[in-house]
């Protein structure tokens, strides 16, 4: 079996680590949570982010895996939180995100993720986006995140409302991870 027969999913998010199992699941690529105590650069872009994150875990692991970045990009608000969703996430939370945009008539938001695969040949970077609009008070019990407020478009329901299965019909991780599927698939 070839250096691709085996993945590490890097993360210490283990939702996200079960979203992305899930998927991989369904095209027939075995998974494992490599959780590392990571050191998250803040930067501009979430490429940076996870490029970087990517090729420090490579340099202690030392074998083919995966880094995924995400952010919420809410257009009222020029982009915050962006790249930095995570930090703001940990400090002015759901509520804070919603007293920033409740006078605002334009709730237009979009998540991006950006996965970041490397091996020993290659780094190669995968995003996916889901257009949206932030709701007008949390709603639902799963996912994580920002995921009780974003309501995706064409549905009705929040992320936090949807099923794990649900959610990975829409979101911009599903997005992004399918294109690194399609790519790692034929490869393994």
């Amino acid at each position: 079996m070839s250096e691709r027969g085996k993945l590490s999913i890097v993360s210490a998010n283990r939702h996200k680590f079960l979203e992305l199992a899930e998927l991989a699941k369904d095209r027939g690529i075995k998974v494992e949570f490599a959780n590392l105590s990571k050191v998250e650069i803040q930067a501009n872009s979430l490429l940076e982010v996870s490029r970087t994150g990517a090729m420090l875990a490579f340099s202690q692991l030392q074998r083919p895996l995966i880094v995924e970045d995400a952010g919420l990009f809410v257009e009222a608000l020029n982009g915050f939180p962006g790249p930095y969703s995570s930090y703001v996430f940990k400090t002015i939370g759901i509520e804070g995100i919603l007293d920033l945009v409740r006078d605002r008539t334009d709730r237009s938001a979009f998540f991006q993720s950006v996965i970041t695969y490397v091996d020993r040949e290659q780094v190669v970077s995968f995003e996916g986006k889901v257009e949206g609009e932030i709701a007008l008070s949390p709603r639902g019990r799963g996912g994580f995140g920002f995921d009780p407020i974003f309501i995706p478009r064409g549905s009705k329901l929040t992320f936090a409302e949807m099923d794990v299965r649900t959610k990975n019909l829409l979101s911009h991780r599903a997005v992004a991870f399918s294109k690194f599927l399609d790519f790692y698939a034929p490869r393994r």
